[in-house]
């Protein structure tokens, strides 16, 4: 199998816009989303030391406060395990630590996927976005009514994007999962790939990955999973290659 040395975090989408900048760290920062953790946040350019971690600590947390946010989140540079003193203060300043995995897959490597007559992919249209936003929406609510608003108008604009694809599955005529698919020059990476609990475990998530795959036959599909959750193992037996990791580091205020 062809190793895909040339992917990495950068191939990515990257929400939000750079709003500051120096030689340790980029800080992200979206004023559409501020409830959503993953679109505010400073990714580091190389590990920092403890005393250089407490300064971008304080300082992102001084930022987001005057924003009315109320978390501070850190990606670590690609590939660079967290020092054990680091680790030893992210544990008694009760931050959130983990790791993410980049993988990477193509087309032709996917596995076969028996067609379900039960099951419907859909890329979303005129005539099933308000079943899309609908679905996506009462999802969000779990996480509080400003971001499932907040949530509701990033759909809006990746339905306006040409470089997004978005796709909903239907179960016997019910929405039962969703999938966004950033489209580049040479990539398509899979995003959001929700399925409704209830629904799960009918092959929902390989069609709508499957329909990926055929649609962008042509191009590199990249994802990125939790490196701590279950999701990781499906994608290593779907053929995905492992890539690369990265930290993160979150703390609720």
């Amino acid at each position: 199998m062809e190793k895909l040395i040339n992917i990495t975090f950068d191939d990515i989408n990257q929400p939000g816009r750079v709003v500051y900048e120096n030689d340790l760290y980029i800080q992200v920062q979206d004023p559409e989303m501020l409830q959503m953790y993953d679109y505010n946040f400073i990714q580091f350019k190389r590990l920092p030391s403890l005393v250089e971690f407490k300064e971008a600590a304080a300082y992102l947390r001084a930022y987001h406060f005057i924003n009315g946010q109320n978390h501070v989140k850190f990606y670590f540079s690609s590939n660079e395990k967290l020092t054990s003193e680091l680790k030893e203060y992210f544990i008694n300043m009760y931050y959130c630590f983990s790791y993410l995995e980049l993988y990477a897959i193509q087309p032709d490597q996917f596995p076969p996927v028996d067609d379900d007559f039960e099951i419907e992919i859909q890329p979303v249209s005129n005539e099933n976005f308000q079943s899309f936003i609908k679905f996506h929406y009462e999802k969000d609510l779990e996480n509080g009514s400003e971001f499932a608003a907040q949530k509701r108008g990033m759909n809006v604009r990746n339905f306006q994007n040409e470089k997004v694809m978005q796709l909903i599955a239907f179960f016997n005529g019910i929405p039962a999962g969703t999938l966004d698919v950033y489209i580049r020059e040479n990539t398509a990476e899979i995003d959001s790939l929700f399925v409704r609990p209830s629904f799960q475990k009918k092959g929902i998530g390989s069609m709508l990955q499957k329909f990926v795959m055929n649609q962008f036959f042509d191009k590199t599909v990249i994802l990125v999973a939790d490196g701590e959750d279950t999701p990781r193992e499906m994608y290593r037996k779907q053929h995905y290659q492992y890539l690369g990791f990265k930290y993160v580091v979150m703390k609720i205020f």
